[in-house]
């Protein structure tokens, strides 16, 4: 499977993901599911930033222990 470096954006906020870098520990789907969803409908994005506000999602992002989700400024 190729590497992916892929931003999502929404409301002004910008998270990055790369692939190469997770680990799959799912912090991320755990710990925020409304937006980090491993299984979404096809026409969503695994990474969903409208389902909390900018504050619980940069919080979540921070807990990733690989840095393979960030944020972008």
């Amino acid at each position: 499977m190729p590497n992916v470096d892929k931003i999502y954006e929404h409301d002004g906020l910008k998270v990055r993901w790369q692939s190469a870098l997770c680990s799959h520990c799912e912090n991320c789907v755990t710990g925020l599911p409304s937006v980090f969803n491993l299984k979404p409908p096809k026409s969503t994005p695994w990474i969903d930033l409208r389902g909390a506000d900018k504050e619980r999602v940069i919080a979540q992002v921070s807990d990733c222990p690989t840095q393979a989700i960030s944020v972008v400024k």
